[in-house]
This record gives C-alpha cells, sequence and structure tokens, in this order.
C-alpha cells in the first residue's frame, strides 16, 4: 500500500460524527416543527422558540425535588464552572476559533460569542468561503437571521468587499431560500438595512484631503465594478425590493 493509500480513521472518524450530529439536529428540528403545526401555535415568533428549544430535556422528577442531575437540562451549556473559568476558555476561544463542522460553529457561536461585536470580528475571521463550506448543507434553522442582523449592525467600509462575500457563500447554502422565508419581521428588516448600507458604502464619495482609493480601503475601479455587479446580483438572491 503506498503512502497516500493509507486511511486516516481519525479524520473518517471525525467527519461520521460531524454528520450525525447534523443529522441528529435536523431530525430534532423537523420533530419540533411538526409539534408546533400539531399545537397551531398563534405566531411565528412562538413557532421559531419551539424549534430552537428543540434541544432542552425536560427535567426528571428527582431533578424537580433537588436529587442529583445526572443528564443536563440544556446540553448547550456548560455545569459547574465558575465565571474566572468561562473567562479564561471565552478568551482562548477567541484566538482559536477554527469550527471544522457546522455543530461545531453552532456551539461556539452560542457559547463564545456573546456580543455583537465579538460575533462580527468571528465571521470575518472565518470568511465567505469557509462559511460556505461548513453550511453546505443548511444554515440551520433561525441561524441565518442571525447571522444577517450582526452583519447590519457592524458592517464598516473597509470590510464591505468581505462581507459581500460572506453574503454570497450564504446565497448557495442548501435549503437557502426556505431559510430566508422563515426569517423574522425584525431580521428581514435588517437585511434590508444591510443592503441599504451596503449600497451607501458603494456610492461614489469625494477625496478628502487628497486621500488615495486605498487609503479609503477600496481596492481599484475595476474590483469595485466586480462588487457592484455581486452587490446586484445578491439583492435579487435575498429578495431586497
Amino acid at each position: 500500500m503506498e503512502r497516500n493509500d493509507i486511511i486516516d480513521f481519525k479524520a473518517l472518524e471525525k467527519e461520521l460524527q460531524a454528520a450525525l450530529t447534523a443529522d441528529e439536529k435536523y431530525k430534532r428540528e423537523n420533530a419540533a416543527k411538526l409539534r408546533a403545526v400539531e399545537q397551531r401555535v398563534a405566531s411565528y415568533e412562538e413557532f421559531r422558540g419551539i424549534v430552537l428549544a428543540s434541544h432542552l430535556k425536560p427535567l426528571e422528577r428527582k431533578d424537580k425535588i433537588g436529587g442529583k442531575r445526572t443528564v443536563p437540562w440544556n446540553c448547550h451549556t456548560t455545569q459547574g464552572r465558575t465565571s474566572l473559568d468561562e473567562t479564561t476558555d471565552i478568551s482562548q476561544e477567541k484566538t482559536l476559533l477554527q469550527p471544522e463542522t457546522s455543530a461545531e460553529f453552532y456551539r461556539d457561536w452560542r457559547r463564545y460569542l456573546r456580543s455583537g461585536p465579538e460575533r462580527y470580528e468571528a465571521l470575518l475571521q472565518l470568511g465567505g468561503p469557509k462559511l460556505g463550506h461548513l453550511f453546505q448543507t443548511d444554515v440551520g434553522f433561525g441561524l441565518l437571521g442571525e447571522l444577517l442582523v450582526v452583519l447590519a449592525d457592524h458592517v464598516r467600509l473597509a470590510d464591505r468587499s468581505l462581507v459581500l462575500g460572506i453574503l454570497h457563500s450564504l446565497a448557495s447554502t442548501g435549503r437557502f431560500t426556505l431559510n430566508l422565508s422563515l426569517m423574522s419581521q425584525v431580521e428581514r428588516q435588517s437585511c434590508r438595512g444591510l443592503f441599504q448600507k451596503l449600497q451607501a458604502m458603494g456610492a461614489p464619495r469625494p477625496m478628502k484631503e487628497g486621500l488615495s482609493l486605498e487609503e479609503w480601503g477600496l481596492e481599484q475601479p475595476g474590483g469595485l465594478q466586480e462588487e457592484e455587479r455581486l452587490l446586484q446580483e445578491l439583492l435579487g438572491l435575498y429578495q431586497v425590493d
């Protein structure tokens, strides 16, 4: 057997585990959607809340009366951790945030990235290609809207090209149109606001005090034309009026 033919069992195991985790998440959320429909919930927000809380496990009687809890109620939270331990871990994760699967991203997004600026910087750090690879099957219910809100709240002129790349990669993920249609009204407004900001950033502006295009954070006219073409394409994909 040649060297190149050696099977990396650790990589295969990791890939299998990621696939199982994603499949479990999909089945869990789909079951929650069916329950919400059967219950005839009164609003989309209630429907969304049921799906997002699908990972929560009901407490047993012994848990309610103070017995020792063997299974965590919320599998997405840490137990028995001091604030100092959490602060240390968070600071470490900020520099080591390199999820290899959508499940790892979702975990880190919820557990370690608490503020809008932290989440925005993490998205820029990962970039469009990486995010597109992580979510090639599906962004996940509710997450697309959260990503767009973060981008809308913190987008900067210097990051315009990166943000357009991220939006393009997200639009190429599986079930994108469905996830887009499930966004809340607030998330839709943020999406429109994001594209309005991106359009304003691309508008011609005077070169104050002799600043060059590079000093304004812009590259070359050809690059700007490509960004404008991409922006127009994204306006259609994200169904922005």
